[in-house]
């Protein structure tokens, strides 16, 4: 996997801060120095959420700046094209094709913008716009629709399956490790399948 970038963009409640631990204690696994940081918005209310996860064998900042991100992983289509810039111009963008409206369209302020995906996939040519929330629907519950997208990740980053595994069990709460597992593996066959 090398050097990475990796920032993790989504809204209050979708697993943003549980994502960047899964990511960052797989790096460690693979036998990577690893910084984390996350910036919390208005979390509470349906805000953003955004980490960064950066990889190496030897990082000193975990901060990303516009342009430098290697991986864009969005949980929400909005949020994938307002943190667009910060993506490279070669990187990966992996988006769940899901509308979550925020408060200024809610109360008729703003408009949710239109064709997000065909927006990301005019400015990059790595864009995957999956359906994580079905696939987690599938599975029983909407929640792990961030680890399917880890699961969807983890195919590009070389780190072998089960030391994604372990780190999914060290970080999720006992009770839902047999969903995590099942919503990485879901991920990560749809990535096979996208790729092929």
């Amino acid at each position: 996997m090398g050097n990475v970038s990796f920032l993790i963009v989504g809204v209050g409640g979708q697993g943003t801060l549980l994502t960047s631990r899964v990511i960052g204690a797989a790096a460690v696994k693979a036998g990577y120095d690893v910084k984390v940081s996350e910036v919390h918005g208005m979390a509470q209310r349906g805000g953003s959420v955004v980490t960064y996860v950066k990889t190496g064998e030897k990082v000193n900042s975990p901060v990303i700046e516009k342009g430098e991100a290697d991986i864009l992983l969005c949980f929400e289509k909005l949020e994938a094209l307002r943190w667009l810039d910060f993506a490279k111009k070669d990187g990966v963008i992996i988006v769940n094709d899901q509308r979550i409206d925020p408060m200024p369209v809610i109360t008729g302020k703003e408009k949710y913008p239109d064709n997000i995906i065909q927006q990301l996939k005019a400015a990059r040519r790595n864009v995957y716009a999956i359906d994580a929330l079905e696939t987690a629907k599938e599975l029983g519950n909407i929640k792990a629709l961030n680890i399917v997208m880890v699961g969807f990740l983890a195919r590009k980053t070389g780190i072998p399956k089960e030391t994604w595994h372990e780190a999914i069990r060290e970080n999720v709460r006992a009770s839902f490790v047999d969903l995590n597992i099942r919503a990485f593996d879901a991920g990560y066959e749809m990535a096979e399948s996208c790729m092929n």
